[in-house]
């Protein structure tokens, strides 16, 4: 299963033009901005939550979108962002704290007073919503329920879970979309250094989220930032042995507990226009060639997917993960982790090679035991089983070649 972030769409891009794009891709889920009205661009800084005019369109072109891309097998996951809401009227002392609902709809209304803000924070017109209170939490469900059911949201991607406690998460999930919805939570947890060092032991960013999974009842993903964070030291200082724990598994959630390990390599926050922590550029696509031949739920950020420097491999290693069924709970074996290369075996069908080693030595896969090279990049390789040859592959704009030519969707479950 893989998932994608979208930001803006382009003006000329149509809904039935861009669905039909993402579903030859193979994407089972696509990550859309913010809903709502905001004070913020982005949709970060929610205001009334029903008014959908947005800088990204209004409610008439999200539903034909939504629609589009429910009929093309695609299920839209809407971001929500519920920590915090940017009042309509200050107070007389200049605090904001009163909310207006101008927008007709069914369900509890949303116009809040002071009573919806936690006491602690009153600062900058996003003021910290209290999920304690009741009220609050049967307003913000019907909210939920009217997306799901008015607007076709299929999915929720909370931003922000550190603001509120996970069992609300539960309360706010059960409420509105049960079943084998994909829910992911953004909780950008912090990892472990020694000054500018990353620590090579991450357990306790990892066992953090953990435990946030837990308390939200399970059925939410985390995105993977442990994964991240490790796999990209490893690139930038050619330490490829950060990739397996001293247990022998993946370094990140993905070792730990990879149903429920969104894996990624950038996104809106750490790479795009902000770069906070963005995945080193010359290794984009070993980055992608990780998270799509490994277990969990991997993400691809929308700019990475439509950038011609990168969607050549990126729809290659996807028709592969597709065509060799690795899902969320693929089987990992990780046979080599030294500085210079890193070797791993999925499924017993998959096998990819990164850094810059090329001597294989005996873990080479060789063409009498049923394996094919099948995609190559800047420092990584990838062959599969089973591969039935249909030409001579094509050339991707780095030189890459691949003999993959499937792009039958075939969504897979953890």
């Amino acid at each position: 299963m893989a998932s994608v972030l979208a930001v803006l769409l382009p003006d000329s891009c149509l809904p039935d033009t861009f669905c039909l794009a993402l579903q030859e891709a193979g994407f089972t889920h696509i990550w859309l901005p913010p809903p709502s009205q905001s004070v913020s661009r982005q949709g970060y800084l929610p205001a009334q939550l029903y008014n959908l005019n947005s800088c990204y369109g209004n409610k008439e072109q999200l539903q034909s979108l939504t629609w589009a891309l429910n009929y093309a097998g695609i299920k839209p996951v809407a971001d929500i962002v519920i920590n915090h809401r940017c009042a309509d009227v200050q107070n007389a002392d200049g605090i904001w704290n009163s909310y207006r609902d101008d927008v007709h709809h069914h369900g509890r209304r949303i116009d809040w007073g002071s009573w919806a803000v936690c006491r602690d924070d009153w600062h900058f017109g996003g003021t910290d919503l209290d999920h304690t209170n009741d009220e609050l939490r049967a307003a913000l469900k019907d909210w939920l329920l009217w997306l799901r059911h008015e607007i076709g949201f299929m999915g929720w991607r909370f931003d922000f879970v550190k603001g509120y406690a996970p069992q609300y998460v539960k309360e706010y999930t059960d409420a509105s979309i049960v079943g084998e919805a994909l829910h992911v939570a953004e909780f950008w947890v912090d990892m472990r250094w020694y000054g500018n060092t990353m620590d090579y032991d991450q357990d306790a960013p990892r066992q953090v989220l953990c435990d946030w999974i837990t308390n939200s009842g399970g059925g939410v993903a985390a995105f993977d930032f442990p994964t991240k964070g490790i796999l990209q030291e490893a690139v930038r200082y050619t330490q490829y042995d950060r990739l397996r724990d001293r247990n022998g598994r993946a370094s990140g959630l993905l070792g730990w507990w990879p149903q429920k390990a969104c894996t990624f390599i950038d996104n809106h926050d750490t790479g795009s226009s902000q770069q906070h922590w963005p995945f080193p550029e010359s290794h984009i696509g070993l980055g992608y060639a990780y998270i799509l031949t490994h277990p969990g739920l991997p993400c691809v950020a929308w700019e990475h997917m439509w950038d011609p420097r990168h969607t050549f491999i990126i729809t290659q290693l996807m028709a592969m993960r597709r065509r060799q069924d690795i899902h969320a709970g693929s089987k990992l074996e990780i046979l080599c982790a030294d500085r210079m290369m890193y070797v791993a075996r999925v499924d017993n069908r998959v096998v990819i090679k990164l850094g810059p080693q090329h001597d294989m030595g005996t873990l080479l896969p060789i063409p009498s035991q049923g394996w094919r090279l099948c995609i190559t990049g800047h420092d990584f390789a990838v062959w599969e089983k089973g591969l039935v040859e249909i030409g001579p592959g094509s050339a991707g704009p780095d030189g890459s070649t691949s003999n993959i030519v499937s792009f039958d969707h075939k969504p897979t479950n953890p």
